[in-house]
């Protein structure tokens, strides 16, 4: 159940430097991306998730902080308006953490003051789709499944000069290379999506820290019968912002029954 969702490239290829790689350089250089975002401790991150539900194409958007070493963020996620383009709905404010989501302002019967807390291990897709926004670090150790890698050019992304790669990522592969608090989810992931195949573009600065990352899930919503295309992007940028989360308190989490929606 997709619980949130439910309420490209102008850069040329340059000749020889945009051949395929099943090892080599570019192969290496994306697999290790993670690794520099925790040397670079934190990050702003900006995301947004396309998907098509009944026939239209709806996005959801967030933005936050997230902190790599403690693998910890805050993200303020935007739902798209109702259908009859009334006033927006409230904000949904989500923590992440290693093997846990925490949702406020969730709905569905849960009161206002008390957060949600949802164990990603247990989730079909690992919590790369159903939170509206996938854990940017999540985003990152996706790309330690790489098996395929091109190079595709040069570019900006936020004014900075970033290199373009393409390829697909093997999220068993990612998995098994995955930090302890990821590993379960890509895991839960590699089997529950309609392929453990996902397509990326990322963009790396000069510095090999991703600028910019999509994926393209392919998702078995559990009320259709058909995989849904779901395309999952983040934007990271202000390295090294303080990025303090607190996990809330015992008491400040609901466990009470949560309406279906």
């Amino acid at each position: 159940m997709l619980c949130v969702c439910l309420a490209g490239s102008g850069c040329a290829e340059r000749g020889a430097a945009a051949q395929d790689g099943r090892g080599g350089e570019a192969v290496d250089r994306v697999r290790h991306a993670a690794d520099r975002l925790v040397e670079e401790r934190s990050a702003r991150a900006r995301t947004a998730m396309e998907m098509a539900t009944g026939g239209t194409r709806v996005t959801i958007r967030g933005e936050g902080v997230y902190d790599f070493r403690e693998r910890r963020g805050r993200l303020k996620v935007l739902l798209p308006q109702d259908p009859a383009g009334s006033t927006a709905q409230r904000p949904i404010l989500e923590l992440l953490s290693p093997g846990a989501l925490y949702m406020k302002n969730r709905g569905a019967g849960v009161p206002a003051d008390k957060w949600v807390r949802v164990e990603t291990g247990s989730l079909t897709d690992g919590n790369l789709v159903t939170g509206g926004a996938t854990d940017p670090f999540a985003a990152a150790e996706v790309l330690r499944g790489a098996r395929t890698v091109r190079y595709v050019g040069e570019g900006e992304v936020g004014g900075t000069p970033v290199r373009h790669y393409r390829g697909t990522a093997d999220l068993g592969v990612a998995a098994r290379e995955a930090s302890a608090g990821n590993a379960a989810a890509l895991a839960a992931a590699a089997k529950g999506f309609a392929t453990a195949d996902v397509p990326f573009d990322v963009y790396l600065d000069d510095a090999g820290r991703i600028r910019k990352v999509r994926h393209r899930f392919s998702f078995v919503n559990g009320r259709q019968s058909t995989a849904v295309a779901v395309t999952s992007t983040t934007l990271m940028y202000d390295f090294g912002t303080p990025a303090r989360v607190r996990l809330p308190a015992g008491d400040d989490i609901y466990a009470g029954r949560i309406a279906e929606r």
